[in-house]
């Protein structure tokens, strides 16, 4: 395995597992000059992290963060996320309610869970794979599931649940805009 895809999967691992950005690039640059150092002395990648890299991320992602503090952050991240498109689904939709159906849920669940499996494997996904993962496995399970159980609203979201879902995840963007600026170097 190359130093390259050592680097992407640790990092989709620790991004997954809710790390925020700063340390995941902290351990990136600490872990890439441990490959390089192995390198130098003629070891491999494989070497250095061993036989599984996903063993040896989620061990050092358990011990940077407690797992209370991730399933927090991970928490947040998701609903500041369903906020996000739901907003969007209103701005788009023009309208101050929201009919949810199966088939937006089939599509959305289908969409996540082939993103997180791609980035746990492989690393992130591009915007070009996204589309792809999206035509690809989110539109047959969307066309399946109206086909199956029709397209008839499941319940009505106001508009003022997307802020609300907004609220959880806004500590932690703002905690790691504070992050990005305290690491960035002062004076371009």
């Amino acid at each position: 395995m190359t130093t390259e895809r050592v680097l992407a999967a640790c990092r989709s691992n620790w991004e997954y597992r809710g790390i925020d950005e700063v340390s995941v690039r902290e351990m990136l640059d600490e872990l890439e000059a441990h490959l390089q150092d192995a390198a130098a002395a003629g070891r491999s990648a494989q070497d250095v992290v061993g036989k599984d890299v996903r063993t040896f991320a989620a061990a050092w992602a358990r011990a940077r963060a407690p797992l209370s503090r991730r399933a927090l952050r991970m928490a947040g991240s998701v609903s500041y996320v369903l906020g996000v498109l739901l907003l969007f689904a209103h701005l788009i939709g023009r309208s101050t309610e929201l009919d949810v159906t199966a088939d937006r849920i089939v599509y959305w669940a289908v969409l996540a869970a082939v993103t997180v499996f791609w980035q746990l494997r492989r690393g992130r996904l591009g915007l070009r794979r996204s589309w792809g993962v999206a035509l690809l496995a989110g539109l047959p399970a969307l066309l399946l599931t109206r086909h199956f159980v029709g397209d008839q609203p499941l319940l009505t979201l106001p508009l003022w649940v997307a802020p609300l879902l907004l609220l959880p995840g806004l500590p932690f963007i703002l905690a790691d805009i504070r992050a990005k600026r305290a690491k960035s170097p002062v004076g371009h």
